[in-house]
């Protein structure tokens, strides 16, 4: 059993145990409840987006507008995330870690239900801007948390575990948006993620301990401002926070395709397309819990080192089946079923990299390893749109965002004489 004892910063000593736990100042390490509780924070983004995606047909119908712009309201969420994640990763450093997640909780309820009501897809676009803005906060407060305790292996660990609850998100929320539409319409969605805030916001402001400390966060306006500045120096920290990101942007290029390029161009029903959507999401929850096997064994470095070119050889061999239509919709899924198991294994072991370099402003690394992943997915993702919308586009996009992924990690001397056994630190 791998032991963990307290930082030295911490004002008393705690006892060590189990790798897997979460420790609160001056409470008990790791609780279950607690990376239950991370996990939900973490997922509420993913679940506001894919709770959605089975309506998006309807609701280019509903509001007479074209499938680009009712995709964009996917892109949309993204850039509010990118945008939340960059102001308030400084601001938890500066005044911790609780308020933060509160107010972006309300911000969140609040523009779900202003969601109901829009009759235009401009407003909708706007407020989805608004929505993960408000989700941001959840999002890098729960990653911000897992540093202000843990480093390297542990943290990784953690973070792989925390996928099984994310993971859940793409398996059971476009069943349950499907459901919901099919009964209620799209708009009952929204009322839905409204509660879905309510019940987080209330679990949070019970259950979630303050992880910093007046001692340990920033001590003025200055050193919130200067965070960016410190870390923007560091090529090897922005190497491994632009990793996750460009994971993400292969993920969200499916995910923002696949309700026209699989759904409508394979003839799917909503429960069907649920269905699907699910067994492509089980292949990023067993990977990650895979990485979380493994890396009590392999350092982050080593795992990433393997898991991205083997990311790029899937990619291309998806590539090849977007092109030529071999295997009908299972000869799609295959590649990219294992593609996205070990794409979920680069961004735990990325983000643990980048995050121990830099653990004084946790919440500002956590934020631009935030904005990376949503600000690149929401960059990126529309090129399938650009391209044409076509199983062959969102073929295209997936392999460029896997090579890139790869030439950035050439950058962070992974594969120089002794990376392999090196932490790359």
């Amino acid at each position: 059993m791998t032991t963990i004892s307290a930082r030295p910063t911490d004002p008393t000593p705690v006892a060590p145990v189990d790798a897997v736990a979460v420790v609160a100042p001056r409470s008990r390490m790791w609780t279950f409840k607690l990376v239950l509780l991370l996990g939900s924070m973490c997922a509420i983004g993913a679940f506001t987006t894919d709770t959605y995606l089975p309506s998006l047909p309807e609701v280019a119908a509903d509001l007479a507008t074209t499938e680009a712009s009712a995709q964009f309201t996917i892109t949309a969420t993204l850039i509010g995330a990118a945008f939340g994640q960059f102001i308030i990763g400084p601001l938890s450093d500066r005044f911790g870690r609780r308020a933060p997640v509160l107010i972006g909780l309300l911000v969140h309820i609040v523009s779900s239900l202003l969601c109901i009501a829009v009759m235009d897809v401009v407003p909708l676009i706007a407020l989805r801007i608004i929505q993960g803005f408000g989700n941001a906060a959840a999002g890098v407060t729960a990653i911000a948390i897992i540093r202000d305790r843990l480093t390297g292996s542990e943290a990784s660990a953690v973070l792989s575990r925390l996928m099984l609850v994310i993971g859940v998100a793409p398996m059971l929320a476009p069943t349950i948006g499907g459901a919901i539409a099919q009964v209620w319409g799209w708009r009952a969605v929204f009322a839905f993620l409204a509660l879905f805030g309510v019940v987080l916001l209330v679990i949070v402001w019970k259950f979630m301990p303050e992880t910093l400390p007046p001692t340990q966060r920033l001590r003025s306006t200055r050193q919130v401002a200067t965070s960016y500045k410190v870390l923007a120096r560091d090529r090897q920290f922005l190497a491994f926070a632009l990793l996750p990101g460009l994971t993400m942007a292969a993920v969200f290029s499916y995910v923002a395709a696949s309700p026209f390029v699989i759904r409508v161009g394979y003839g799917l029903t909503e429960s069907q397309f649920a269905l699907l959507f699910a067994v492509v999401g089980l292949g990023l929850v067993l990977g990650a819990q895979l990485n979380a096997a493994l890396v009590r064994r392999f350092s982050p470095i080593r795992l990433l080192r393997l898991a991205t070119p083997v990311m790029v050889m899937l990619a291309v061999a998806l590539f090849v089946v977007t092109l030529t239509g071999f295997g009908g919709l299972v000869g799609l899924i295959v590649p990219l079923w294992l593609m996205f198991a070990v794409a979920s294994m680069v961004s735990p072991n990325a983000s643990t990299l980048a995050l121990q370099r830099h653990g004084e402003r946790a919440g500002s690394a956590a934020a631009l390893i935030g904005v990376s992943q949503s600000g690149v997915a929401a960059l990126v993702a529309p090129l399938v749109v650009v391209l044409g919308g076509s199983t062959a586009a969102m073929g295209t996009v997936i392999l460029g965002s896997a090579v890139v992924g790869f030439l950035v990690l050439l950058t962070t001397g992974a594969y120089r004489r002794g990376g392999w056994e090196s932490s790359v630190a």
